[in-house]
């Protein structure tokens, strides 16, 4: 079993590598999409990368449920690549329709706890390989509002607990992968 994060930022070509490290596995490929068409720029980007997948890719789309959707489909003999952490973490902060305030303290929503336990919980599991891709958002200024910080805070948490638990984890710029931990891939 082998479990790696993809890190990087805004097109930097992090999924294009997870995506190459998932055709290169000779697996069963189950990609687990976690964006959800918000607006036309969103729906244009989600259609570029269905239509970038191979045909024998199986996508399942879960915007939230992620520790369920890996119980479900990690094998010996799959690969799941989940693209992408941070897209999911967005969707939990959001799920209930909170309208968070622009200034204080910012109280996450209970499910991104429990998700998160759920989702750390099923890296801990021997039930087949993952690749995981995330960005980066921490490396620049510090963001205007809370709302923002807190995603950043978050995704950082996220990042590390992630990073913790996998065997592999490679940062993406440019293009070029650079491997923090682990085997080169």
């Amino acid at each position: 079993m082998s479990r790696t994060l993809v890190l990087g930022g805004a097109r930097s070509g992090k999924s294009a590598h997870a995506e190459r490290l998932a055709a290169q596995s000779g697996k069963e490929i189950v990609y687990v999409a976690t964006a959800g068409a918000g607006d036309t720029e969103m729906a244009q980007r989600i259609a570029l990368h269905r239509a970038g997948r191979p045909a024998g890719w199986t996508t399942v789309e879960e915007p939230l449920a992620l520790a369920a959707v890996l119980g479900q489909w990690r094998a010996p003999h799959r690969l799941v690549l989940v693209d992408c952490l941070t897209l999911w973490l967005t969707n939990l902060l959001f799920a209930d329709g909170t309208e968070y305030p622009d200034v204080g303290t910012i109280a996450l929503p209970r499910r991104f706890h429990d998700e998160r336990a759920a989702l750390l919980a099923q890296l801990e599991q021997n039930h087949g390989d993952v690749v995981f891709v995330s960005n980066e958002v921490g490396m620049g200024i510090v963001p205007f509002g809370a709302v923002t910080r807190a995603f950043a805070d978050e995704a950082g948490r996220l990042n590390q607990a992630v990073a913790a638990a996998c065997d592999n984890v490679v940062f993406v710029a440019a293009g070029l992968p650079l491997v923090l931990k682990g085997a080169p891939c």
